[in-house]
C-alpha cells in the first residue's frame, strides 16, 4: 500500500510540473490573444486563470490579479510571481511603458515557439542515436544474462574448448547471473549520475558541452542554434525598444550551452562599459569558435549604421533555416554509423555462439 501510495504521489508530481509548463506557455499566449481583442485585463485574467490545470500557475494568476486591483503594473505583479524569465517581464515593462503591452507579447509568444523549436530539433538530433544504442546494450545484456550461460552449460558438457570471445562473454554472463540484479541497477545509478555531472549539474556542465562541441556533427549544430537564439532573441529585444544592456542581460539568461553563456556575460559587462561591439568581440578569446567572422562583421556594421535589430532578426532567421538542414543532414550521418556498430555487435554475438556449435558438429563428424 505505502509502495503504491509513493507511486501514485511521483505520478501526480509529474503531471504537475508538466500541466505548469504547458499553462505558463499558454498564459502570455492567451494573454495577449486576449487583451489585443480589447478584453479588460481583470477579465482577461480571470478567463485565463478558470482554464488553468496547474495549481502553482492558478496561484500566480491570483496573485497577479491582487497586485493589479491595489495599483500595481502589470509587469511588476508578473515579476514577483517569479514565474516567468527576466526577458519576458523586461518585453512587458516596456511595452506596458510604451502603450504597445499586445504587440510586445505577442514577441514573448514567438520567442517562446522559437524556443520550442530549437529545442525539438535537439531532440530530435539525438533521439535516434540514443535510442538505437540503448536498445542494443539492453539487447546485447539480455542475450549475455539469460542466453549465454545455458548454452555455456551445454558446451562445458560437450567439453568443447571455447573461442577467446565466447569465454569472455560467457564470463560476462556468468557474472551478471550471479550479480546482475545488484550490478545492472548499480551501474543505471552510475550512468544516470554521469550524466548528470556532465549535463545537467551547473559547475560541471561545462565538460558535458565542451565534449558535445568537440563532435563535427553536434558542434555545427550547436554553433548554429545558438547564433538562431542570438539574432532572435537580441534582435527581438532591442527592436521592442529595450535598452541594449537588458537586452544583453536577458540572452545571457537564455543560454544553455556554457561557452555561449561566458561569452554572453562578457559581452554584456564590455558593453556596460561604453565599448562597441566590435571591441567586445576582438577582445574574447575563442571568439571565432562561437560567432562566425561574416556574422560578426554583420552585427558590427548593423550597429555603426544603426540597424542592429533589423539585421540581428535576419541573422535569426538565417540560422533557424541552417537549424533544419543540419539536423536532416545529422540523421543521415549518424544512420549508417549506428548501422556499423550495431552490425559488429550483432556479429560478434551471433560468432561467440555459432563457432562453438560448429566445433561440436565437426566432433561429431
Amino acid at each position: 500500500m505505502a509502495e503504491a501510495s509513493e507511486s501514485k504521489r511521483a505520478r501526480n508530481l509529474i503531471l504537475v510540473d508538466l500541466h505548469f509548463k504547458e499553462d505558463r506557455g499558454y498564459f502570455i499566449e492567451d494573454l495577449s490573444m486576449l487583451l489585443a481583442s480589447g478584453m479588460p485585463i481583470f477579465s482577461a485574467l480571470a478567463a485565463i486563470r478558470a482554464e488553468l490545470r496547474s495549481r502553482r500557475m492558478r496561484d500566480a494568476v491570483d496573485s497577479i490579479i491582487a497586485d493589479v486591483d491595489v495599483g500595481s503594473s502589470l509587469w511588476s505583479a508578473i515579476e514577483r510571481t517569479e514565474v516567468f524569465p527576466k526577458r519576458v517581464v523586461s518585453l512587458i515593462r516596456v511595452g506596458e511603458e510604451a502603450g504597445r503591452l499586445s504587440e510586445n507579447l505577442r514577441v514573448v509568444v514567438t520567442q517562446q515557439r522559437r524556443e520550442s523549436d530549437l529545442h525539438a530539433k535537439v531532440q530530435s538530433a539525438t533521439l535516434y542515436p540514443i535510442l538505437v544504442l540503448s536498445l542494443a546494450v539492453i539487447i546485447g545484456t539480455g542475450i549475455s544474462w539469460f542466453l549465454l550461460p545455458r548454452l555455456a552449460t551445454v558446451f562445458y558438457a560437450m567439453n568443447i574448448e571455447l573461442p577467446l570471445f565466447t569465454r569472455i562473454l560467457i564470463g560476462f554472463g556468468n557474472f551478471l547471473g550471479n550479480y546482475g540484479y545488484v550490478v545492472v541497477p548499480l551501474f543505471l545509478l552510475l550512468v544516470a549520475g554521469f550524466i548528470y555531472v556532465l549535463f545537467v549539474y551547473p559547475k560541471t556542465k561545462f565538460i558535458g558541452d565542451r565534449i558535445i562541441f568537440a563532435l563535427p556533427g553536434f558542434r555545427r549544430l550547436i554553433q548554429e542554434i545558438e547564433l538562431a537564439r542570438f539574432g532572435y532573441i537580441l534582435g527581438s529585444l532591442l527592436d521592442t525598444g529595450l535598452p541594449v544592456v537588458e537586452a544583453l542581460e536577458s540572452l545571457w539568461g537564455s543560454a544553455t550551452v556554457s561557452f555561449y553563456k561566458d561569452f554572453y556575460g562578457h559581452l554584456r559587462g564590455s558593453v556596460e562599459e561604453g565599448n562597441s561591439l566590435k571591441k567586445t568581440f576582438d577582445s574574447y578569446k575563442g571568439v571565432q569558435k562561437l560567432i562566425p567572422t561574416s556574422v560578426r562583421q554583420m552585427v558590427v556594421a548593423a550597429e555603426q549604421s544603426g540597424r542592429l535589430p533589423s539585421v540581428l532578426l535576419e541573422i535569426g532567421k538565417i540560422y533557424d533555416d541552417k537549424t533544419e538542414n543540419t539536423t536532416k543532414d545529422l540523421a543521415i550521418m549518424l544512420e549508417p554509423i549506428l548501422l556499423v556498430v550495431v552490425w559488429i555487435g550483432v556479429v560478434l554475438v551471433a560468432l561467440s555462439v555459432i563457432l562453438p556449435i560448429y566445433t561440436l558438429v565437426g566432433q561429431f563428424n
